[in-house]
């Protein structure tokens, strides 16, 4: 016999019914967390010999009583009757040799030896001091994040080896895993008769670093999704509250970084109430809503939007630290679908849910610094430099109007100042916020007017974003603006004009407010807002044309959303709809193709797909949607593979992406007989030449067609980003 020096960490689900199942409060052992609790729990008496054993090195080895092993079949507790929960194991496995082991158990009748092939047996796979990429407990709970049902073992385990089914070398890692940090390098595609389609609302919240002297923003995130059930004859339906809830919680990115608490990450909690009149429990946030390790037993779900027509999670207190304490402005949530009666989950896709408390108001508001070198003022002497310049702010707000807001700490700024973004009743200017200026307009204007001694101004026209919207938005560190907009140099003033027409200086020009109804007055903060159709304003056939505007390079996209010398920057409106938001609505509200809403295909304001960093988390979303990054162009998507007939009337009336059918001479429809009824059609995508154009891009992977000619068969090759033409195949039409 050989003195046992290791076991592994055992089951921990309970069920209704006990049939001599193992138990234990986490699988998973490391570091403090090593102490290894077994248990057996039976429902009804059963009288014998209690079999322990486990498997070392291929062989296996049978745990005898006080923790020793046996080649031999021995029993762990001999003729005995066991009932209810029964201890076995309860020892600090902290210092044994790394690795995975399994435990079996099986109550046998006195003198009878257990069958070792016997699938009845009761078992488990233990993790001892392995690498968290391996173990995938990143959220500390004791059991794997791919194990739902806490049974031990990994959700694609279907043979319960204890290793993933497409780990075939037994690594612990699987097989597409080449940078080993415990993900899939390229997602599976998520394949099932359910999609979530998610997206955040804005791209990027803001919060504030610290809540003791004032506040503007709270930790408030927003998270909206819909649900789409392909049914039996392939079309979508979009489900609704009476047949799914939606719900979120917390999961891990390819780095390892998971955020599954707010608590203790910032001192809001300790002001809320001051600042909000909110009298909230820690981790609650001013929506009642919890980061899911805040509130442990509770599902964090969605409500349904019955206006927009899907659910939505306001206000998540997220913030962007991870945690292991580490800053992640883009940690992910896992949004799933489940069955309202049963609660099963039906489907379920990641998504980022960005966050920053990035703001560098140290750099003109720190003691010494332009805003606060008036000598005949005391500033703040604190040495933490945010609360220094935070209640540097305090204190030149009571100099200029005579306030004494530096005795009513902790000051929530839109109190006075009307801000829609913290209205979340949408009422209004109430009570003392009216006959004042909004918050927009007076940090924008009170910022925008400021000139430093030489007389010039801190936010200059044309500046560098680092230079004026970066001085106090994300955008240094934090990358506010991604995705591709970014990847295309379209900066901040390209879409909002400089700081003085955020603000609201300068009168709105002719169908330059989002109703229409405020043309000729000042912006409305968060509402009259740049437009895609802007910028979009048609396609290769039909677009806006005139003086004032900024073209592309293509010759019909624009690259700035208003006309040049427009002061109040007024976005412009289309006359060609193809690629216009709802009437009188801005991106982030519109639906389109299907009433699929138009962030869940194109990802958020901000932050639209596909960031350049093939490996940011924006992108996964993606891949998990369609299986590539970027807007979702598959019809598979939604539709079940192969149900839909050629057809032109896909989203901004395009047709079937990746469709072999449109090159196949036996398809009824193809493209020539498109190309001979409605020629303005093919036109608009492919280029009034035909010889392609930045809307026929080819934005998947590089694919290879094969086809038949009058002299046999002709393949070609189109590459990831080419730009697809009649002459790839065959001589343009006459």
């Amino acid at each position: 016999m050989i003195r046992i020096t290791y076991i592994i960490l055992l089951l921990s689900f309970s069920l209704s019914v006990w049939s001599g199942e193992l138990y234990t409060p986490k699988t998973i052992l490391s570091g403090d967390n090593s102490q290894l609790i077994a248990k057996a729990r039976f429902d009804h008496p059963e009288s014998g010999d209690l079999y322990l054993f486990t498997k070392l090195n291929g062989n296996i080895m049978y745990i005898i009583h006080p923790l020793t092993l046996s080649e031999l079949p021995v029993p762990f507790q001999e003729n005995q009757t066991f009932t209810g929960e029964h201890p076995l194991l309860d020892f600090n496995a902290l210092g044994l040799p790394p690795g995975k082991y399994p435990l079996y158990q099986k109550v046998m009748p006195h003198g009878q030896k257990p069958n070792i092939n016997d699938k009845s047996l009761e078992s488990i796979i233990f993790n001892v001091g392995l690498e968290k990429t391996i173990a995938y407990d990143f959220d500390g709970d004791g059991f794997a994040d791919d194990d739902k049902n806490k049974d031990g073992f990994h959700d694609d385990d279907l043979n319960r080896d204890g290793f993933h089914d497409d780990d075939k070398n037994q690594d612990g890692y699987h097989d597409d895993d080449a940078n080993r940090d415990g993900l899939h390098d390229n997602p599976p595609l998520i394949n099932t008769n359910y999609k979530v389609l998610p997206f955040n609302d804005i791209g990027m919240h803001c919060m504030d670093p610290d809540y003791s002297i004032l506040s503007i923003l709270p930790p408030y995130n927003v998270i909206n999704a819909q649900v789409v059930k392909i049914k039996d004859d392939g079309e979508p339906e979009l489900q609704n509250a009476s047949e799914v809830e939606v719900r979120y919680s917390a999961v891990a990115d390819r780095s390892g970084s998971i955020n599954s608490t707010s608590v203790n990450k910032t001192n809001f909690w300790q002001n809320a109430e001051k600042l909000f009149g909110a009298a909230l429990q820690p981790g609650e946030g001013l929506m009642g809503l919890y980061m899911p390790a805040d509130k442990p037993g509770a599902q964090q779900t969605f409500s349904y939007d019955d206006k927009h027509k899907w659910f939505s999670a306001n206000g998540v207190p997220i913030t962007p630290i991870d945690d292991n304490g580490d800053k992640n402005s883009y940690p992910m949530l896992k949004i799933s679908a489940h069955d309202k009666q049963t609660g099963a989950e039906l489907a379920s896709t990641n998504i980022v849910v960005p966050v920053s408390m990035e703001g560098h108001c140290e750099n003109c508001h720190l003691t010494g610094k332009i805003a606060a070198n008036n000598p005949s003022i005391a500033w703040e002497p604190d040495t933490d430099i945010i609360k220094q310049s935070l209640t540097n702010i305090l204190i030149l707000h009571d100099h200029k109007h005579q306030t004494t807001l530096i005795k009513e700490t902790p000051v929530l700024c839109s109190s006075c100042h009307y801000s829609v973004a913290v209205d979340l009743k949408q009422q209004g200017p109430q009570g003392k916020q009216q006959g004042k200026s909004t918050l927009s307009y007076a940090l924008h204007k009170g910022h925008g007017e400021w000139r430093d001694p030489q007389g010039n101004s801190m936010f200059p026209k044309k500046g560098k974003p680092e230079d004026t919207c970066y001085q106090c938005h994300p955008g240094k560190d934090t990358q506010c603006q991604r995705g591709v907009m970014k990847n295309a140099k379209i900066e901040c003033d390209n879409c909002h004009g400089d700081i003085l027409a955020v603000a609201g200086v300068y009168p709105l020009e002719k169908n330059g407010s989002i109703d229409f109804k405020n043309d000729g007055g000042i912006r409305r903060p968060w509402k009259d807002l740049p437009r895609c159709q802007s910028c979009h304003t048609g396609d290769a056939v039909r677009h806006l044309e005139g003086e004032g505007l900024v073209f592309n390079t293509d010759g019909f996209r624009l690259r700035q959303t208003y006309k040049t010398g427009d002061l109040s920057a007024s976005p412009l409106l289309a006359d060609n709809p193809r690629f216009a938001e709802e009437r009188k609505k801005l991106f982030k509200e519109s639906k389109g193709h299907g009433k699929i809403a138009c962030e869940a295909c194109h990802g958020s304001t901000h932050a639209i797909w596909s960031n350049s960093d093939f490996n940011a988390n924006d992108n996964l979303t993606s891949l998990q949607l369609q299986g590539h990054v970027g807007t979702i162009i598959e019809c598979d998507t939604c539709h079940k593979p192969g149900s839909l007939p050629m057809t032109t009337d896909g989203p901004h009336e395009m047709h079937n992406v990746n469709d072999d059918r449109w090159t196949d001479v036996f398809t009824p429809r193809r493209h020539n007989f498109l190309y001979l009824t409605r020629p303005s059609l093919c036109k608009a995508c492919h280029g009034k030449e035909l010889d392609g154009a930045p809307l026929s891009r080819k934005v998947t992977a590089t694919k290879t067609f094969t086809f038949p000619t009058k002299a046999g068969t002709k393949s070609i090759t189109l590459k990831k980003g080419e730009l697809v033409g009649c002459s790839h195949c065959h001589d343009k039409p006459r």
